[in-house]
């Protein structure tokens, strides 16, 4: 075995949508604000599935997609920031929620650099152990996260999941990939943040809600997730005219425009769908990827940069040929 290949996407989207008109009802802003600041229209929200069932869904349509057994599957990564649980890990959970009985199973915190860092990480461990099947995921509810009349955060999140089932492959498919973390300024992007108490029978054992320090992270992002993909792109020996699609994680569509100034490439290399689903964080690029791919916009041999930035601060690099 030499590489790992995808060979399958899926994603699983809440059926309510709520609007930035809806929202200018709960706090001070309007949909010419937040489409103008950020590119969103509107974001779907989760009203009864939690995390691990958003997870759960995607996993159970990636095995009939391909017709494969769960018993096949030897490894399941979720990356979320938004899990149901400290412990069990939703990955576990969907581990026992598919039947995937002889798969390792654990969650990543990477937040939204999270899928990028599962699919390294997938593949790392499939090559080493010769490992055949693996599900990896990224699935956020962000909803049950945010204080809902702070509008420098509410506006901009969405709940989601997406994945990609991979197998061993003996053709080289995943070229080169670049993970960073900058946790000076992990401060930047904080959520479920829990105190300790002098008298230790006082925790009260309550979450943060999401906060953000949105100007930093945005010139984190314009600043080093071009020079992330570089990196990236360096080691596989390419150069960046040589990637056909740029898949950013959906932040902010500023934030795309400005990545692909800077690496001086057409904005119709950068696909986009942040309008309809806001940011899911760990599940962006798995969900833009699952669209991407059934729509077959990639052709065999196209290669692919995909990008995720984001709390810890972190960024990630994939570069994937098809």
């Amino acid at each position: 075995m030499k590489d790992i290949e995808i060979v399958a996407s899926a994603k699983s989207i809440p059926s309510k949508i709520v609007t930035n008109e809806e929202l200018s009802n709960l706090m001070d802003t309007s949909d010419e604000w937040i489409q103008k600041r950020t590119g969103i229209k509107k974001r779907h929200i989760s009203t009864i599935k939690n995390t691990s069932d958003l997870a759960s869904d995607v996993a159970m349509q990636l095995l009939n997609k391909t017709a494969t057994q769960a018993s096949e599957i030897d490894l399941i990564i979720v990356a979320t920031m938004s899990p149901d649980n400290m412990t069990p890990a939703t990955a576990a959970m969907v581990q026992g929620a598919i039947g995937a009985r002889r798969a390792i199973a654990f969650d990543i915190s990477a937040a939204c650099s999270g899928f990028s860092y599962a699919i390294a990480i997938a593949h790392d461990l499939m090559v080493s152990n010769n490992l055949k099947k693996a599900i990896v995921i990224g699935s956020e509810v962000l909803s049950k996260m945010l204080n809902w009349h702070d509008r420098t955060t509410a506006v901009l999140f969405g709940d989601g999941a997406g994945g990609v089932l991979l197998n061993a492959s003996a053709h080289q498919h995943l070229l080169a990939h670049e993970l960073q973390t900058f946790g000076e300024l992990g401060n930047k992007l904080i959520a479920g943040h829990t105190k300790v108490e002098k008298d230790f029978t006082a925790n009260d054992h309550v979450f943060s809600t999401f906060e953000m320090d949105g100007r930093e992270v945005y010139r984190f992002a314009t600043h080093k997730v071009p020079d992330s993909i570089k990196l990236a792109i360096a080691k596989a020996k390419l150069n960046l005219n040589q990637i056909d699609y740029y898949l950013l994680h959906q932040a902010n569509v500023r934030i795309i425009k400005s990545v692909a100034r800077n690496l001086k490439q057409p904005l119709t290399k950068f696909p986009v769908n942040i309008d309809e689903y806001g940011n899911t964080a760990a599940a962006s690029e798995a969900i833009l990827l699952a669209e991407c791919m059934k729509k077959n916009l990639f052709k065999k041999g196209d290669i692919i940069s995909l990008s995720g930035f984001g709390g810890g601060l972190t960024a990630a690099t994939i570069i994937y040929k098809f």
